[in-house]
């Protein structure tokens, strides 16, 4: 079928399992696999102060083994990188990135005519798959010093 670009995103502020887990799935779905990192602005409006800037988090993410390309997105509609600059085949999304389910997200990228797949990949069960697990657990370590 040719050439498959796959998209991935994601904020990656602390790297750990659940990421690596993640990439490696998406980047088995096509031949080429580039990762959008959430810019500061969407990490804090959307979740948290992030502990990691854009810059050092794209740049740790780009340095994975599956990762061919990370771009930091930018402000405002967050599906424009995706349909005028990437235009990927496949979009993997995490099993916890609620913002889109699948085919509401096929949907939005048809009606500005692009079509691409998007799978929701399962959970890593893993007891430092998340950001919270580790951070919760480096407070309990260090917190009886």
């Amino acid at each position: 079928m040719g050439h498959k670009r796959v998209v991935a995103t994601g904020v990656f502020d602390l790297l750990h399992p659940g990421h690596i887990h993640f990439l490696r799935a998406a980047r088995e779905l096509g031949d080429e696999l580039v990762v959008i990192i959430a810019n500061d602005a969407t990490v804090r409006r959307m979740k948290r102060e992030p502990v990691m800037p854009a810059t050092i988090r794209a740049e740790m993410v780009a340095a994975l083994k599956p990762v061919d390309h990370a771009v930091v997105g930018r402000e405002g509609d967050m599906l424009n990188i995706i349909v005028e600059e990437i235009r990927p085949h496949i979009i993997a999304l995490g099993h916890d990135q609620k913002l889109f389910e699948p085919k509401a997200l096929e949907a939005k990228l048809a009606e500005r005519g692009h079509v691409a797949k998007v799978v929701r990949l399962p959970k890593l069960e893993h007891g430092l798959a998340g950001t919270h697990k580790i951070v919760a657990r480096i407070l309990r370590i260090f917190g009886q010093e």
